[in-house]
């Protein structure tokens, strides 16, 4: 999933009590979704990395000397879009809420 789509999900930014008896009714023990959840957060945080590299990458102008300082509008605007995106944690807890999530779990066979 692309940055733009990650922010135009409606996800609460703020620190809320959740009910934690409902992340176990897909996959019957809480730690095993806790673990589903951090390694989908890995995945994201991944995806997000290179999505941002890739994007820098194209607005870094080629001719830069050490010593000249100045400011780049476009990478400014860019590292603002990704500021504004949710934690990869409180997006995987969103995927995860609502069944977004595919995991196999090796020790269930």
């Amino acid at each position: 999933m692309k940055a733009l789509e990650y922010k135009k999900l409606k996800i609460d930014l703020f620190a809320k009590t959740k009910d934690i008896r409902q992340y176990d009714k897909n996959t019957g023990n809480f730690y095993k979704s806790i673990v589903i959840m951090s390694k989908r957060a890995d995945q994201i945080a991944a995806e997000l990395k290179q999505e941002f590299q890739e994007n820098s990458h194209l607005n870094t102008p080629q001719d830069r000397s050490g010593e000249e300082v100045y400011e780049n509008r476009e990478q400014i605007e860019l590292s603002k879009l990704y500021e504004q995106i949710p934690k990869p944690t409180q997006l995987a807890l969103y995927e995860f809420e609502n069944d977004q999530i595919y995991y196999n779990d090796a020790t269930d066979k």
